[in-house]
């Protein structure tokens, strides 16, 4: 497959469009510190980054009850919402790379482990509510890494997985993607280590967002 064959692209949102991983560590830690469970490390929390949120929560807490994760998902979503009152912003080279995709006529998607109104309201803040042929929540569908966004985003689109291309920044993307039949791109500057992501085979890793764009414009 050359890279100028791809007719859709989808993306993770958290740790691969925008800078809020940390943000998102910190409202783990402060939603556990409020729910009385001992505190993680950065390192586990970001090695949960890309499941839903409440996949996320029991596979940091296995012994967490029904109750304790409500509980839990209020205390984490109110310290986030709150960060979020000035969004985190898009990595470098995110706008215009993705400006040149569309005007390339690509299919461009979201598929994240944010709930739908999480998704709503950061993609309201940027200006990008119609910016996407379709985008999926965690809320509305199957966790990461199971395929199922990913194959709803391809009817939505009539593309088959072929020609489809996942980026991510996370072990539960690139194993969705390839749970799909579909082919990955890994970011090295998200969740995860760019050691752990290659195990999956992308195929290509990235530093910079806009390396993306000089990769699928190849026509040698």
């Amino acid at each position: 497959m050359h890279p100028s064959d791809y007719k859709l692209l989808i993306f993770d949102w958290d740790g691969t469009l925008a800078d809020s991983i940390g943000r998102i560590v910190e409202a783990m830690h402060v939603a556990s510190e409020r729910s009385g469970f001992q505190l993680c490390d950065d390192f586990a929390v970001k090695g949960i980054i890309g499941l839903g949120l409440p996949e996320a929560i029991r596979t940091l807490y296995p012994q967490i009850d029904d109750d304790e994760l409500i509980a839990f998902r209020q205390h984490y979503a109110d310290h986030y919402i709150a960060a979020e009152a000035v969004p985190s912003p898009l990595f470098e080279g995110v706008v215009e790379s993705m400006a040149a995709f569309r005007d390339a006529g690509y299919h461009l998607a979201v598929a994240t482990g944010k709930a739908r109104r999480g998704l709503d309201r950061v993609l309201k803040a940027h200006g990008w509510e119609n910016y996407f042929d379709i985008t999926r929540a965690a809320d509305e569908t199957a966790s990461k890494p199971h395929p199922l966004m990913l194959e709803e985003i391809l009817t939505h689109c009539g593309v088959p997985a072929q020609q489809a291309l996942m980026v991510g920044d996370s072990s539960f993307d690139l194993q969705m993607a390839r749970n799909a039949g579909m082919d990955s791109v890994a970011v090295s500057y998200g969740a995860q280590s760019i050691e752990a992501l290659k195990l999956f085979e992308p195929r290509l890793a990235i530093d910079h967002f806009s390396e993306l764009h000089a990769w699928l414009n190849q026509r040698t």
